[in-house]
């Protein structure tokens, strides 16, 4: 089975790694963690102020992915592997899905709700509406504390 567990840095994020980095997945199983650095926009519509392979996003993007795989155990017999994917979080966390051969898309859920996710967005839910695998979003119980 081939796992894509797309990280954001976040609390949800890892809480999810975690849960992932619990099951006993098939033997064979391979998981892929990700995640996806979007390049800070400019006031000046498409004109970016930093390119896609800047230095500073790469290694926060590797550091979250670090974070992220020290929840796995070195003992279990999962094939890790990871990447750092520039783009807008939806689309990117689908295309590798698909360019990878996922069986399963897993990612958190933040929890937002009404106007917060109005002008947020959900990347869940867009992933979930439109991959062509199966997709677990799990909820952030820390989220709903707050």
């Amino acid at each position: 089975m081939k796992i894509l567990v797309a990280v954001d840095g976040s609390i949800c994020s890892y809480a999810m790694t975690s849960d992932v980095a619990r099951r006993p997945w098939p033997a064979g199983s391979r998981v892929k963690i990700i995640t996806v650095v979007e390049p800070r926009p400019s006031v000046i519509p498409r004109v970016r102020v930093l390119p896609d392979n800047d230095p500073h996003l790469e290694q926060a993007g590797r550091s979250t992915i670090d974070k992220a795989i020290a929840h796995f155990d070195a003992g279990r017999p999962l094939e890790i592997e990871s990447a750092v994917i520039h783009g807008h979080p939806p689309e990117a966390i689908l295309r590798e899905a698909e360019e990878w051969g996922a069986d399963l898309i897993v990612l958190g859920s933040h929890g937002h709700r009404g106007i917060e996710r109005f002008l947020l967005g959900s990347v869940s839910q867009k992933v979930a509406a439109h991959a062509k695998c199966s997709v677990e979003i799990v909820r952030c119980r820390f989220a709903q504390a707050s």
